[in-house]
Parts: C-alpha cells; sequence; structure tokens
C-alpha cells in the first residue's frame, strides 16, 4: 500500500461546520459512529475547515474514532485551519495524534499542513 489508502471507498469524510459545543458534539459523535459502520480496514477524515467555534467537547469522540480507526489498521486524519481549532488540540497535547491538514485532499495524502507550506516553492 502507497502513503494513501488505494480504494476511496475504504476511506470516509465527515464534514462539519459552524459551532462544535457541549450541545452540537452528541450530533457529531453520532456522524463519526455512522462513518465508521461496518467491518475492516478504515481511514477517515474530518473536515472541520468550516467549524467557526470549537470547544473540547469534540475530543472525546475523535480520540474513539482514532481507536477505533487503529484498532482497524487504518487512521483518522483532521482538517483544522482555523488558529482556535489548532488550540484546542494543542491544550489537549493532541498535535501529534491530529495533525493540521489544510485540505481534505491532503488529508487523503497524507501531506500535514506545515510540511505542504514548507515544499511549497518560494
Amino acid at each position: 500500500m502507497g502513503p494513501y489508502p488505494d480504494l476511496f471507498d475504504q476511506c470516509r469524510v465527515v464534514r462539519v461546520g459552524g459551532e462544535l459545543d457541549l450541545t452540537t458534539t452528541p450530533a457529531f459523535a453520532r456522524d463519526l459512529e455512522d462513518a465508521r459502520h461496518g467491518t475492516g480496514r478504515l481511514f477517515l477524515i474530518v473536515d472541520l475547515s468550516e467549524v467557526t467555534f470549537m470547544d473540547g467537547s469534540v475530543l472525546d469522540p475523535l480520540c474513539a474514532a482514532w481507536r477505533d480507526c487503529r484498532g482497524r489498521s487504518g487512521w483518522v486524519r483532521v482538517v483544522h485551519t482555523r488558529r482556535a481549532s489548532n488550540l484546542v488540540f494543542r491544550a489537549a497535547d493532541l498535535l501529534k495524534r491530529f495533525p493540521r491538514y489544510a485540505s481534505v485532499q491532503d488529508a487523503w495524502q497524507g501531506v500535514p499542513a506545515d510540511r505542504a507550506a514548507a515544499d511549497r516553492p518560494v
């Protein structure tokens, strides 16, 4: 297998927008669970690029998805482009588990945002 999955049907994308907080996280958790239905290897991209506010309540469902996908020889990659989202991951010391991806395509190819920026010609 190459740096990213050969079959796109092994990869699922969950897109979220607006605010993610204590009141909206249960629906987000259900979306993550729905995306992980079935058996076998699973790759999951969570696109938070349209999230305007996020608190720490999203971390439990994301970590549950991470454990599930890892247990199935897959991964979870998170697109988070806003500073506030990055601060939530940093405060929880989860940036190594959930490095920042600038787009779904970069997440699919496994190119973290910091590496993609470093590779661009000046």
